[in-house]
């Protein structure tokens, strides 16, 4: 069963992501000074005293005369939170005035009749009591004073909170051992959350042509084919030398975790672009996590000409040589070409990734590699192979004794791999390789 869900909500810079980290012990929101940090709404898990729910982060609404290109995706995402949550959290600043921004969310969540709490934030100072009457004025009740960065009251709303959600939505969906991991990673403005909407089947992520739209990693669960997903939208991942802000930094960082956690990785690539030396690095930090992957290739439908279409292949063939054994799909998130087989070659790369491998097999296999006379001589001398078995998983791990490790060079290391993805079903997945001494223990 999913779990209920808390909507936060209040205009921008009134410590909302704040109020998230604190609530839920975490430091998975993004924190920032400046306003308009956060953009789409992001779900984080919270337990208290054994009563477990979601709570939904989401960006600051503003008027529609503020400038912001994003304020009416803001305010749509913001909508949508309030109608997913069972309760809603609206959240202002203790240390100021009501403004319109404020009317503004107070018109928001005043259509809804589930519970509403107005919270009061900024209120660090427990000894000076703050008056809050002016907040009557929003009318959806009584304000109450906490601090989300020191605390103070967090715990008395939390159990006010716990006291209204319904009872019958129990159950913690985090820890289902049966739920595919998916990061939808790639440089800014590829394309991301337009494939992770196509994906979803709803608008789940803001998205627009400015670069860098996306900046929370986004995590959002889903069924399809009795299988559950969890799909993580990320924000674009730059060349260090061109992350100039703290909060493109803290982007970068939670691109990273969510590789991290990510059992398969979806590289979006532009194929108008190519590949560029950043899809070579971002690939390359996935696979050194030990991550599935799937390359994708979108915006394939503004690749019209023949001759630019073989040369991105070409790039692709080119530029991640060191992943030929990824699945590579030519798609458009834009008029879904291609989005229908995403989550089954996503499904392969897991299956890859957790596969077994019976040590009686492996060694039948080294049997003809070594039939083929291929190995190592340096000077007087020659690396020989004694058996192969494996001892890890996700991503499988193989172990091969032989004499002598220290000859073994990355061509040696190349060919085993690719005489064992030859051997077996490894498609979609990175393989790990040791060389032992034959009296090594493992």
């Amino acid at each position: 069963m999913p779990l209920p869900m808390v909507a936060i909500v209040g205009r921008p810079n009134v410590g909302k992501s704040t109020l998230v980290n604190r609530l839920s012990q975490t430091k998975d929101a993004i924190v920032h000074e400046s306003r308009g940090v956060t953009r789409d709404r992001s779900y984080h898990f919270c337990d208290w005293n054994g009563r477990q729910f979601t709570l939904i982060d989401t960006g600051g609404v503003e008027v529609q005369k503020s400038g912001n290109v994003f304020a009416s995706s803001i305010r749509e995402q913001v909508i949508a939170a309030c109608k997913e949550a069972q309760v809603i959290i609206f959240l202002v600043d203790a240390t100021c005035s009501v403004s319109e921004e404020d009317e503004e969310v107070a018109r928001i969540v005043r259509r809804s009749p589930k519970p509403i709490f107005l919270v009061a934030n900024k209120c660090d100072n427990p000894a000076r009591e703050p008056d809050l009457w002016e907040f009557d004025a929003l009318g959806v009740g009584q304000a109450r004073a906490i601090s989300a960065n020191h605390g103070y009251g967090t715990g008395d709303l939390l159990d006010d909170i716990v006291a209204v959600l319904p009872a019958e939505m129990t159950g913690n969906d985090e820890d289902d051992v049966d739920t595919l991991n998916i990061a939808v990673v790639g440089r800014p403005n590829v394309g991301k959350s337009s494939l992770t909407n196509d994906l979803l089947g709803k608008r789940r992520s803001i998205v627009s042509d400015v670069a860098g739209t996306t900046r929370d990693a986004i995590d959002t669960v889903f069924e399809r084919d009795g299988q559950l997903y969890r799909l993580v939208d990320t924000a674009g991942i730059r060349k260090k030398n061109t992350v100039h802000e703290d909060i493109e930094y803290y982007s970068m960082i939670r691109g990273l975790e969510a590789m991290d956690r990510a059992d398969v990785v979806l590289l979006v690539i532009d194929s108008v672009d190519g590949v560029t030396e950043q899809d070579q690095k971002i690939a390359e930090m996935a696979i050194d996590r030990g991550c599935g992957m799937v390359i994708l290739l979108n915006k394939w439908d503004l690749v019209r000409d023949s001759q630019a279409r073989q040369e991105v292949t070409r790039s692709v063939q080119k530029r991640l040589s060191f992943a030929q054994w990824a699945e590579t799909l030519r798609i458009s998130a834009k008029t879904g070409r291609g989005v229908d087989k995403v989550l089954d070659l996503a499904n392969k790369a897991a299956r890859a990734r957790d596969i077994t491998i019976s040590t009686a097999h492996l060694n039948r296999a080294m049997i003809e590699i070594r039939k083929s006379g291929y190995t190592v001589v340096k000077k007087n001398k020659r690396l020989k192979v004694n058996y192969i078995t494996q001892t890890g998983h996700r991503p499988p791990v193989f172990t091969i004794f032989c004499n002598m490790p220290e000859l073994v060079s990355d061509n040696y290391r190349r060919f085993i791999e690719n005489r064992l993805r030859g051997a077996f079903d490894l498609k979609g997945t990175p393989i790990r390789l040791r060389f032992r001494r034959k009296d090594m223990r493992l």
